[in-house]
């Protein structure tokens, strides 16, 4: 007789559980922490071990984990793509080893593979003949989502393979992998999105799936997505015999692998493995939330089997929990460059991560009310990339009464001004130009790395030089002397001395940066670079009509429409007649046209760092003579500029024999 209690029990963890899998998977918004999580799912699994007769196909622990959306068609999985079981310290994973050990004696010999647990969407990817035919999600495990069209365009994701060469390849293949956002891309992506007044996203996980799973495959192409594959789910080829030769396997085919795998003699060196992980995961540019641990011989994996959904020769090593819950004592917002106010939360300080938070981000104003996010809520905070803080969730069951809802202000904090807010936008914007906290902003970014690159001007010159009155826009800076800079605190003759002469310096950049650096909503490197080569001169561009730009491959209706209504404002031709009269007017000169488009059809991927040039003065120099810059290695990169300390892109080239020049190399390219 088992006691009504544990059944009780058991009834009210399913529950739970489920709510959770569905707030977390369908909604994406968890309101547990994901340790929580696994907490009440390791005491189900106690109670149904310890109980087997209360075990039921609906049970949490009987399933695989996610829901299909009804908005794709269905896939049938070859086999099952499978989770992990989950382990966070040295004593489980010895546990874990002990008990497969007892199962098969041939484990206790075998090596183990260790890979990065990337936090992303799972992808499950289907070849004919080496050719890509169908992709779909994870989905239940079983059933999964046709995304097909969503990602051919990731560009990492080959069509063909193999990519080179010539590799026994099955007719049919099936490989699995993990579609992510790299973390730098990550930011790039939400700054543009805030910029625009569009809805941000809370996590890259979130990014990926929400990219993945849209309907306009067109929206998908405009996300930095990323993939890593990892293993063989179906071939009708002889299988391979180890976990680490199908990694190399793939990486010859031509599929994307990380780098990070190892392999390890014995489970004491795995240990120690994972151990250096949770210092080493700072130095990636991607999210993981552990390492996977794997038998290598795969005929013992196999022959050990599954239990309940998970294989019993693998395991997930978590690292310990970065996700915290602390008290919102305000709420604040940060005006944009744009306009864009955004909300952030004034925390309890916290320590996540081995850090104090005292702030986090709230995405947008839409978001404060879509989780009804309250002055004196209780709060899940988590890093984001272990840089930016950002609330997941409030945590209602915390309240006490004493919480007070937001309502945002109708006037700007900074300036005064009326909010204004589009009807087809999230954001609320500050339309007065002349607002200080805009102007700061605007400034920032006119003399940044990607931009100007003006050494020596931070962001706390730019709002002391706003602040003072010495500068009303960005055009102003050119406009500034030594006396004046003198006068300001911090500054004696050798600061400005340096200063004035890196602002002498900034006006010999192409149009191209010049064009980036005035903030144009939507006008990033790609666009600007676009608008530099085709228009030649910021005369010609101010004359461009809405049909001309929207000539140009890759600018939409809304680029077109911020940059004739930029060139058309007042307050903003009144910045480009003082550009003018401080002689920073570029135009194409000589020597540029007649080298630009030298290296016309030209992929050039850059690692390392490059002797006397920024990254973003090789770019510059690769657009303005016509390349591409790519991202990752391909079949279709030609070259890989090197510099020092170069990454895996370099291996990867040599893998592909792909020629490796350096700076000096780079500009023969064009004599």
């Amino acid at each position: 007789m088992i006691p009504s209690d544990i059944t009780a029990r058991v009834a009210q963890l399913r529950g739970e559980l489920q709510l959770h899998n569905y707030l977390y998977y369908v909604t994406q918004s968890p309101s547990i922490s994901d340790s929580d999580f696994d907490d009440l799912f390791r005491e189900l699994q106690d109670l149904e071990s310890q109980y087997p007769e209360l075990i039921k196909d609906d049970s949490p622990t009987q399933r695989v984990g996610g829901y299909p959306s009804n908005k794709f068609n269905k896939v049938d999985h070859p086999n099952p793509i499978l989770s992990l079981s989950k382990v966070n310290n040295p004593s489980g994973t010895e546990a874990w080893f002990a008990r497969i050990s007892k199962l098969d004696k041939r484990v206790g010999s075998t090596k183990l593979v260790v890979e990065p647990k990337i936090d992303g969407l799972t992808v499950v990817l289907h070849y004919e003949n080496g050719l890509f035919i169908k992709g779909c999600t994870r989905g239940d495990g079983y059933v999964g989502e046709d995304i097909t069209r969503n990602l051919r365009t990731v560009r990492s994701l080959p069509l063909r393979v193999p990519v080179k060469g010539s590799i026994d390849l099955p007719i049919n293949l099936v490989v699995r992998g993990e579609a992510f956002i790299p973390n730098q891309s990550f930011q790039d992506l939400n700054n543009k999105l805030a910029a625009a007044g569009e809805r941000t996203y809370i996590n890259a996980r979130n990014a990926a799936s929400g990219a993945l799973r849209q309907l306009d495959p067109s929206i998908t192409a405009s996300r930095p997505i990323a993939l890593f594959c990892y293993e063989v789910v179906a071939s009708d080829m002889q299988p391979l015999n180890s976990q680490w030769d199908t990694l190399n396997y793939l990486r010859e085919l031509g599929f994307p692998v990380s780098n990070e795998s190892s392999v390890c003699d014995n489970i004491q060196d795995v240990i120690t493995r994972c151990q250096k992980w949770s210092d080493k995961k700072k130095g990636l540019d991607y999210e993981i939330d552990g390492v996977v641990i794997k038998i290598d011989d795969l005929e013992i994996m196999a022959n050990l089997g599954v239990v309940g959904k998970d294989p019993r020769g693998a395991v997930a090593y978590k690292f310990a929990e970065e996700q915290v819950s602390t008290q919102v004592v305000g709420i604040g917002l940060n005006v944009g460059r744009t306009g864009v106010l955004t909300p952030y939360a004034i925390l309890k300080p916290v320590k996540v991560g081995g850090v104090i938070v005292k702030q986090a981000t709230l995405h947008n104003l839409d978001f404060v009310r879509d989780r009804d996010i309250r002055v004196r809520d209780h709060v899940l905070i988590k890093r984001a990339g272990e840089v930016i803080p950002y609330v997941i969730s409030s945590l209602p069951s915390e309240r006490d009464g004493s919480e007070v809802p937001y309502d945002p202000p109708d006037k700007c904090p900074s300036c005064g001004t009326a909010l204004n807010r589009l009807t087809d936008e999230v954001a609320i914007y500050c339309v007065n130009t002349a607002c200080p906290d805009q102007i700061v902003r605007n400034l920032e970014h006119f003399v940044s790395r990607s931009t100007l690159e003006i050494d020596g001007f931070g962001k706390g010159l730019a709002k002391q030089l706003v602040e003072t009155g010495l500068v009303t826009d960005v055009a102003d800076i050119f406009l500034l002397d030594k006396n004046r800079l003198l006068e300001l605190e911090g500054f004696a003759h050798k600061k400005a001395n340096a200063l004035l002469a890196a602002i002498a310096e900034s006006k010999k950049k192409p149009l191209n940066r010049l064009v980036e650096a005035l903030g144009i909503r939507g006008v990033g490197s790609v666009a600007s670079t676009a608008l530099a080569s085709v228009f030649g001169s910021l005369d010609t561009l101010g004359e461009a009509t809405r049909d001309e730009l929207q000539e140009i491959d890759g600018l939409g209706p809304n680029i077109a429409n911020a940059v004739v209504e930029w060139f058309a404002a007042p307050t903003n031709r009144k910045v480009l007649d003082k550009l003018r009269t401080a002689g920073f007017w570029p135009t194409p000169n000589d020597s540029q046209n007649k080298t630009f488009g030298l290296l016309a059809g030209t992929i050039i991927v850059i690692t390392g760092t490059l002797q006397g040039w920024s990254r973003k003065d090789a770019i510059d120099y690769i657009e303005t003579h016509g390349g591409v810059v790519g991202k990752s290695i391909t079949s279709k990169t030609n070259y890989v500029l090197v510099g020092e300390r170069p990454g895996s892109k370099l291996d990867r080239a040599r893998n592909l024999g792909i020629p490796a020049i350096d700076v000096n190399g780079l500009k023969k390219l064009v004599k």
